[in-house]
């Protein structure tokens, strides 16, 4: 495999660390810890800007018609820093609406390329062990009812995408949240991001905001790729922070580093690292190729799951008592972890849908798309 970026992928890279580590220090952090702000507006705006808002929004559109592999490059850079702007759910929001409701959408999706419109979106629904609690109904129109939990910046954004189970299957709605009958509970999550349940009561929606039954698999396996990008950058951060703390910090007249205990975990750490990465370059592959990517994206999902929690775990471990202080940094990467390890349904859940996928595909495992009793001689 070729893991090397393009020239024009590399220099969205380097923009994007930039971006986000001029802005993400320590300090504004605490800053941001204390005053309240549903996410980062300071932020939001700079990758406006600088246009790192719209990198999937095709061209016909206002965007920059990029691919996933291209929004990887921001999201991990994202997620080093703890940025805490809605990057991936805005654009995929909108590249969802491109994709399978651009003819009736088309205002909105140009107002969300030009960073005049906000979008959000929740496929919580689909991992949840209770099932999806929106439902579409038909009762002389379409009527929504039922909750949605935990939506991103739900009452900052300006359209909702939500996933509501209708008579033919689950479906995405685009919701506007001051709609009649909608009532967002607004909360935080536990690293720092404003959301809201959202509640509707026979909100009246119109055939334009119902999109097609095959548009929730194709949202899903780009946010689980999306998804996976953060971890990986704040996994790869934890860890270099974490390097530099027991290579600094001593006991018993040497620094813990030495000690093979610690070093063992920082290996079990680095080799989540790598095997979550390999298999988030095969999916943002095969995404950008329109290849089919159910089972690799199911095992990027995993593996970032596992990674989140024992690297997170593991790194917040050797730091000992200093860990647990809340004016050192090293605790938002855990909380940023235990959050982006449950976005999209855990591990168990994940790999449940992987080996009934792989129960009902008679392929060489999620690597190959060969029969399996193709004759390779």
């Amino acid at each position: 495999m070729d893991f090397s970026l393009s020239d024009d992928q590399r220099a969205i890279a380097e923009m994007a660390d930039s971006v986000f580590r001029d802005y993400c220090t320590d300090e504004r952090m605490r800053e941001f810890d204390l005053d309240e702000q549903p996410f980062m507006l300071p932020l939001w705006q700079t990758c406006i800007d600088t246009g790192l808002h719209a990198l999937a929004i095709p061209e016909a559109f206002g965007g920059s018609g990029m691919g996933i592999t291209d929004l990887y490059c921001v999201l991990r850079a994202q997620g080093a820093g703890l940025g805490q702007v809605p990057l991936w759910q805005h654009q995929l929001a909108a590249a969802c609406l491109v994709e399978y409701a651009a003819d009736s959408q088309r205002e909105l999706i140009e107002q969300a390329a030009a960073g005049e419109a906000l979008l959000s979106l929740s496929l919580q629904g689909l991992a949840a062990s209770r099932g999806v609690k929106l439902q579409l109904l038909e009762q002389g129109g379409l009527l929504l009812q039922g909750q949605a939990s935990a939506v991103d910046i739900a009452a900052q954004a300006d359209r909702l995408l939500l996933v509501a189970d209708s008579a033919d299957g689950p479906c995405l709605v685009l919701l506007d949240p001051r709609s009649e009958g909608v009532e967002l509970l607004p909360g935080i999550t536990n690293h720092g991001l404003a959301v809201a349940d959202v509640r509707c009561a026979n909100v009246l929606l119109d055939a334009a905001q119902v999109l097609p039954a095959a548009a929730v698999r194709w949202l899903e396996q780009r946010a689980i790729a999306a998804v996976a990008a953060v971890q990986l950058g704040v996994s790869e951060e934890q860890l270099r922070r974490t390097v530099e703390y027991v290579n600094q910090r001593e006991q018993f007249g040497r620094a813990i580093g030495t000690f093979q205990a610690v070093q063992m975990s920082m290996a079990d750490c680095h080799i989540a690292i790598e095997g979550l990465r390999t298999s988030l370059y095969q999916l943002c592959y095969r995404l950008d190729a329109g290849l089919p990517s159910d089972s690799e994206a199911f095992a990027t999902r995993y593996l970032g799951t596992e990674a989140a929690h024992l690297i997170g775990h593991k790194t917040q471990h050797v730091h000992g008592g200093i860990g647990v202080d809340l004016t050192y940094p090293i605790h938002r990467f855990l909380y940023w972890s235990r959050h982006l390890s449950l976005v999209l349904g855990g591990s168990a859940a994940t790999l449940e849908r992987l080996g009934d996928w792989l129960a009902n595909n008679d392929k060489l495992g999620w690597k190959y798309d060969l029969d399996e009793n193709k004759n390779l001689c």
